[in-house]
């Protein structure tokens, strides 16, 4: 295979033109073959490498004409220009995933071709981007070619034992592409580059570099600098470029920024694979006490920490997170007799030796952020999450085969020994993954689904399909990758000799491998655009970043002739997680927001600054910075827009309507400007205070007679006495039990979530559930569940023991002993509930104890003016406040129906005392028949009038307002109570009279 490259694509061109008219008038240099011979001196080198030669970069611009052009590009790529050009440092901002290597190494040919300038030194942080690198000049050397017409180009990896290079790099007059890794030349102390050498003529390496004035191009340079006044920026420095170029997707210092295509550009325009979750979710496992560190803070002079820790305060024990100091006790925060013993110690903030210290019986333990306590079994999670990533990899791969696509899988691992480990004599022997993962490979691979994937022989060995990428010691043993010194490098680029190197290779069908595993050697500088899975294991979940994990996935895919595939439904890029996708979505919109700047649901000032339009002259131009920031102060001052920019319910309702305003001369770019403050308002909806109003009374209708007699039979308060005997109480509390829902076992569930990145924000779309799988917590203490439940029921020791025994269930208590708590506690709630309503008897209170019509005038009914209220003719409010969508169309039936004369949505402070609660009905209704007979109705309206299909408190609830009436009114003129969906329910009584 040979990858193709699309030499037009527009985003590309636009970031090579970008930083080649940054010299726009810059001379063309002759080319000129040097006169040095390898035997003479360094200085005569030097000499001879300078402008007159050729065989060195110049610049003859000077500083205003530099800062013209530098204007020019931003203004014409949207970005606020620059305030002066001190030094030539310059930024492009490109997602991963979008040809950010392509771009600056067709960049190098470009300038080549309109200025000649032809040395240039790639800077990079790792042996991992050098390789990386280093491949992508073999892969596309061809079609630079064919582009420049055959132009030659030297390009080699900085190697101390080969300092020939470095000769041929200052003499050579034709193009020189050396790259170096950042290692190699931060500290002139020890570094080879900075000490003289007899192959470099008794000079420093360094020295011939910097007779060249190198145009330095600088690869993910967050991590090539060091920090703003860190070793790499000072190694920058001292090669005495002509310029700096820097390229990332993520910047710390953004200098001279001349082309930017962010993360939420790269997604909205289809430039990256789409992402979705496959999401692991551990439920009802609440039989040991756990702990997960979410985060560790210092805010307002104090120190704590946010733990997801298993909760008992809301009743039923659920995870949740909740913000401790050092000292909480966590049995008293979570309700949950779990955590006696447990506490908060030290909670240290300090760069990279941040921990919180859990206290517990059996010691104390360090968690770092992200890390896990007390969690279901690590052996029994990591292989559901291996399981779960082969059967993603199979279903992808039995759809896109046919299409000439192979599917690869990453898995990021969290140490070297989990995938291979050594024996005693230095054998390698497999570690747990990979033993996992053989095993659920050749158990799925034998799937009827799966059948089309594998040729007539069936199945590939599982062997086969899978390998490690890791550092590679001397020994030829695989160890965890280290960079800090030689020996580390070293041991990096023995490995990444093997997968940069042969990235084809791994896009053949013919080629069994499918499934890479590898631990921090593949963060960056390492992709292949047919990876359709990433699993980070779950011992990882805190210290990978999201963005960094997904970003190996995100390139479009390739066919088997190296052709770009941009269909989308193909490119999808599935994160098998071990959090949920509620968790990953809003982590994700955090990196993003801290790392490439943007403000989500926020309409910046420079927003507008990059739509294109044709001027007068028909020259193609932009808003530009200053026009897009008076179309950011025209939004503000119309109140469409917060002083920070937040969007107000007046632009989404300007959007809606398209009676947006905007300034005169922009005007024709309103359609362009629409679209872009669609995209950043997003879907979410902020409900307006300004439309909350006050609904008040009819008064006409309150002071009507008709409504006089239907309050008068329904306004009087009643008080309830309670008659059982114990015995009923087991008996109904043991049926309960007997016939209650099933205990669950500890379970994990997978969800599939869609991801979607706006200038809104990162949102989330479920796109279905995929099935749960029983796991085990591992050996967990029994609790004293006569106690729990005595202490939860007020019966008994006798009693609740009567109750298990009798109910035959005694097998869930083992089986899940906390959730059989909680489902013994709810069976005995119901058993009482029922034994209650049996024995509730309703009587009427004193003749001048009921509610009053008056109330309506002095309790206030407010509500938001949205799609919940409907119009009303007959009822005694203007507006009938609607809870549901049954709630609505009854009322829609009472204002149609001729026979309903008015009717009164009963208001919140109309309630009926019950032992479980006091209950509001919906309605009181009046309907007049033929002639003069009135009858009177309390209406309650429920989607399901099916007894088993309501809660049994809800149940319950109906039941007591039922004895309430009856106690209230006897006779044919008594209001009657009825329960019902639609307005034909009050008529059926009335038939079978």
């Amino acid at each position: 295979m040979k990858l193709q490259f699309e030499p037009d694509l527009d985003f590309q061109v636009r970031a090579i033109d970008a930083v080649c008219d940054l010299f726009r008038g810059q001379e063309q240099a002759r080319d000129l073959a040097t006169g040095a011979s390898s035997a003479g001196s360094a200085s005569s080198l030097l000499r001879s490498a300078g402008p007159a030669s050729g065989s060195g970069n110049h610049l003859a611009l000077d500083s205003a004409t530099l800062e013209k052009n530098l204007h020019d590009v931003q203004k014409r790529n949207g970005i606020v220009p620059s305030t002066s050009v001190e030094s030539l440092d310059f930024t492009v901002e490109m997602e991963t995933g979008t040809g950010k290597t392509y771009v600056y190494l067709r960049t190098i040919y470009e300038l080549n071709r309109r200025y000649g300038f032809s040395k240039f030194l790639v800077v990079v942080p790792s042996i991992a981007i050098k390789e990386g690198v280093y491949k992508a000049l073999q892969t596309t050397e061809e079609h630079f070619k064919s582009l420049f017409s055959g132009t030659p180009a030297d390009y080699y990896l900085y190697d101390s034992r080969r300092l020939g290079h470095v000769r041929n790099f200052a003499s050579s007059a034709r193009i020189q592409i050396m790259v170096i890794t950042v290692g190699a030349i931060n500290k002139s102390d020890i570094n080879n580059l900075y000490k003289e050498n007899e192959r470099t003529y008794g000079e420093p390496p360094v020295s011939l570099i910097q007779g060249v004035r190198p145009i330095v191009i600088v690869d993910e340079p967050q991590s090539v600098d060091g920090g703003l006044a860190g070793r790499g920026r000072q190694a920058l420095r001292r090669m005495e470029p002509l310029c700096t170029l820097r390229y990332s997707a993520t910047h710390v210092d953004e200098h001279h920024m001349v082309y930017r295509l962010d993360a939420v550009d790269a997604y909205e325009q289809g430039l990256v694979k789409k992402i979705e979750i496959a999401s692991a979710s551990i439920e009802d496992a609440v039989n040991r006490p756990y702990v997960r560190v979410v985060s560790a803070n210092y805010k307002g002079g104090v120190i704590s920490t946010r733990l997801e820790l298993l909760d008992g305060t809301r009743g039923r024990i659920s995870r949740r997170v909740r913000t401790v100091r050092d000292g909480d006790d966590l049995e008293s925060l979570t309700a949950h007799s779990l955590y006696r013993g447990h506490r908060v110690g030290e909670i240290c903030l300090l760069e990279g030796y941040r921990f919180v210290e859990l206290i517990h019986p059996d010691g104390a333990t360090r968690l770092a952020v992200g890390d896990t306590w007390g969690d279901v079994d690590d052996a029994i999670y990591n292989r559901q999450m291996i399981r779960r990533t082969i059967r993603e990899h199979l279903t992808k791969e039995a759809r896109l085969l046919p299409q000439g696509i192979k599917v690869l899988t990453l898995f990021f691992v969290d140490a070297v020994e989990k995938y291979r480990a050594y024996d005693a004599s230095g054998g390698a022997v497999k570690g747990e993954y990979a033993r996992i993962f053989e095993e659920e490979y050749e158990t799925l691979a034998r799937l009827p689904e799966f059948r089309t994937v594998f040729s007539a022989d069936g199945p590939l060995d599982a062997s086969d399909v899978h390998e490690g990428y890791f550092s590679i010691d001397r020994k030829g043993g695989w160890t965890d990758t280290n960079e800090r010194n030689q020996a580390g490098r070293d041991a990096a680029e023995r490995a990444y000799n093997l997968i940069m190197r042969e990235k084809e290779a791994l896009l053949a069908l013919t080629t069994p491998l499918r499934f890479l595993f590898s631990h921090s050697a593949l963060r960056e500088g390492w992709d292949n655009p047919n990876v359709f899975q990433i699993c980070a294991l779950r011992d990882i979940r805190g210290t990978r970043q999201r963005r960094q994990t997904i970003g190996r996935g995100l390139r479009l895919c390739v066919n088997q002739q190296g052709e770009r595939v941009r269909a989308d439904d193909i490119n999808t890029l599935t994160v098998v997680a071990s959090e949920s996708y509620e968790e990953f979505a809003a982590t994700l919109q955090r990196e993003l927001e801290a790392e490439i700047g943007v403000r989500f649901g926020i309409v910046e000032r420079r927003d507008f600054a990059a739509i294109r339009f044709e001027n007068a002259d028909g020259e193609a131009t932009t808003i530009g910075a200053e026009g897009s920031a008076g179309i950011w102060a025209h939004l503000h001052d119309a109140g469409y827009i917060s002083a920070r920019g937040e969007i107000s319910d007046s632009l989404r309702r300007a959007l809606r309507d398209r009676t947006l305003t905007l300034p005169d001369e922009w005007l024709p770019q309103r359609p362009e400007i629409e679209r872009k403050l669609s995209r950043i308002v997003g879907k979410p909806q902020i409900t307006d205070a300004s439309a909350r109003r006050t609904i008040a009374p009819r008064p006409e209708v309150l002071e009507d007679p008709e409504f006089h007699s239907l309050w008068s039979r329904i306004k009087h308060k009643t008080i309830y006495r309670l008659h059982f005997d114990s015995e009923t109480l087991i008996r109904n509390c043991t049926e309960e039990l007997r016939h209650g829902p099933a205990v669950p076992s500890t379970t994990i569930r997978w969800t599939r979530a869609g991801v979607g990145i706006s200038r809104s924000g990162v949102e989330i779309g479920v796109l279905g559930e995929g099935g749960t799988v029983s796991v085990s917590e591992g050996e967990t203490p029994l609790p004293d569940v006569l106690n729990e439940l005595q202490s939860r029921s007020d019966l008994s020791r006798g009693d609740v023991c009567r109750i298990i025994l009798e109910s035959g269930r005694l097998e869930d208590f083992r089986r899940n002993p906390r959730r059989f708590i909680e489902t013994a506690a709810d069976a005995i709630r119901s058993g009482k509930r029922k034994t209650l309503g049996d024995g509730i008897k309703y009587e009427r209170r004193g003749k001048k104890d009921y509610y009053s019509r008056s109330l309506f005038k002095t309790q206030e009914l407010h509500e938001h003016l949205a799609g919940n209220l409907l119009a009303a003719r007959k009822s005694i409010y203007h507006s009938v406040v609607c809870d549901s969508e049954t709630e609505k169309k009854f009322a829609q039936g009472l204002e149609n129906h001729e026979s309903v004369k008015l009717y009164a949505k009963l208001p919140p402070w109309f309630r009926i005392p019950t032992p479980l609660g006091s209950y509001n009905p919906d309605w009181a209704v009046l309907v007049r028949l033929e002639g003069e007979e009135r009858l009177y109705f309390v209406v309650e309206t429920k989607g399901s009038v099916l007894s088993e299909d309501l809660r049994l408190i809800e149940k319950w609830k109906i039941e007591c307002g039922r004895k309430h009436f009856e106690a209230i009114g006897r006779g044919a003129n008594a209001a009657r109570f009825v329960v019902g969906q639609r307005v034909q329910s009050l008529f059926a009584p009335i038939s079978r009279r």
